[in-house]
């Protein structure tokens, strides 16, 4: 089981780095909202499946959410339909949720910034879910291409989102770590006024195919 000083590790490193550092596997194909600029989060799914267009297993995954979490709520088809505003963020916050990543709608967006928690949303809409309709909790679900198992771990930021599989979570932070130490090395001479060009030797590339 990965550990929240991973997770916060992650979480500073950002989804692109661990997305690289990864091998380029699995990332959340998709335009997101942010609810809140700037935030960044990294931790493990807590995934649900709702019913189409009804957010009733939104209330019923609550009870349950761990602190650290990041929920991560799917419909059969992702459509704008809010399966969160501000009072069902309020309970997410109060669990100690590090985040959520929604495959629909948010409401309440003025009041979501405000309340600070970090909110990913493929839409923003007022039409509000249904409550009738029993779906799904702890399942494998799928975001803009990513499968998402529970407990995988997301790394979330104003670049999108990155998905590590539960069992590689120590390989792949020690990868982006040491990712973070050659880019470092590299903007190093970049700024000394070397190229990528030379240095990565694309220039070598491009006169091949000349």
């Amino acid at each position: 089981m990965s550990t929240p000083e991973q997770h916060a590790e992650l979480a500073r490193l950002g989804s692109a780095t661990v997305y690289e550092a990864g091998g380029r596997g699995g990332y959340v194909d998709a335009d997101l909202f942010q609810a809140v600029p700037g935030s960044r989060a990294a931790g493990p799914a807590r995934t649900v499946r709702c019913a189409q267009d009804d957010n009733l297993m939104v209330h019923a995954v609550m009870p349950e959410v761990q602190p650290g979490d990041v929920i991560v709520l799917t419909m059969p088809e992702p459509r704008a339909v809010a399966l969160v505003g501000d009072l069902l963020a309020t309970q997410a916050q109060v669990a100690g949720a590090a985040a959520i990543l929604i495959d629909a709608s948010i409401r309440d967006t003025q009041e979501l910034a405000e309340m600070g928690l970090p909110i990913w949303a493929r839409f923003v809409r007022v039409k509000g879910a249904a409550k009738d309709t029993a779906g799904e909790l702890n399942v494998p679900v799928t975001v803009g291409g990513a499968l998402i198992n529970p407990g995988d771990v997301l790394v979330l930021d104003a670049d999108g989102v990155a998905v590590v599989p539960e069992d590689r979570v120590e390989e792949v932070l020690s990868a982006s770590l040491a990712r973070e130490q050659k880019e470092a090395l590299k903007r190093a001479k970049l700024q000394s006024g070397l190229n990528s060009y030379d240095l990565d030797g694309l220039r070598a590339v491009v006169e091949a195919q000349r």
